[in-house]
């Protein structure tokens, strides 16, 4: 992770934003963004260590192809008409990305998870495996910002979920939470303020700080 593209953690956090308009460039090369994914299912906290997400990175060809599949898919869902009218334009803008990273819960993973933590904790399972899969993918969103790089966040699952894991033959209790594509952001991208609906205020409280 020795890019000198790479920004510090808080000054990745400041600049993340959700960008959509993305070119098929990196400004890192594929091993960094391979081991930053890698990375982050190593150390991204889970409940109980139970280490239910798993992660799919596509890129180039595999990325491109992943968009293609989802075009299919909901051209098959809402017809070829509504769909050049209302989504095309979007899905080739995903396909024009550098890279997506699939996020998925196993589902062997997690009810091993439901049927070994403690009685009492038994209601939380649901609710702590997504927390596993927010802290993921917020490191992996936070990593490709400091990498100098624009993303999105997606959810076309679980529309695409078949058709995924067939093209590339993974395991069939996986199920797909989102897609997060990333590239070089394009040009005319200026990311604005980011928006506060609510006063600081009324979101934070703090006590006994010296």
């Amino acid at each position: 992770m020795s890019s000198p593209h790479t920004l510090s953690f808080i000054e990745a956090t400041e600049a993340r934003r959700s960008v959509r308009s993305l070119i098929p460039k990196s400004t890192v090369p594929d091993k960094e963004i391979v081991e930053l994914v890698r990375q982050a299912l190593l150390v991204t906290p889970t409940a109980f260590s139970s280490q239910t997400v798993r992660a799919t990175l596509l890129l180039h060809d595999d990325h491109a192809k992943l968009w293609t599949i989802t075009g299919d898919a909901l051209k098959a869902k809402i017809g070829q008409e509504r769909y050049d009218a209302t989504t095309k334009s979007k899905i080739e803008a995903f396909g024009q990305g550098y890279g997506t990273i699939l996020f998925w819960d196993s589902g062997d993973a997690v009810e091993n998870f439901r049927e070994n933590c403690p009685k009492s904790y038994k209601d939380k399972v649901d609710e702590w495996v997504h927390h596993g899969m927010g802290i993921c993918q917020y490191h992996l969103w936070v990593g490709l910002v400091a990498f100098g790089l624009g993303v999105n966040l997606q959810h076309y699952n679980p529309l695409i979920d078949e058709g995924v894991r067939k093209e590339w033959n993974l395991p069939a209790d996986w199920r797909l939470r989102a897609q997060m594509v990333f590239g070089v952001a394009a040009p005319d991208v200026k990311p604005g303020p980011r928006g506060q609906k609510y006063p600081i205020e009324e979101r934070f409280q703090a006590f006994g700080a010296q």
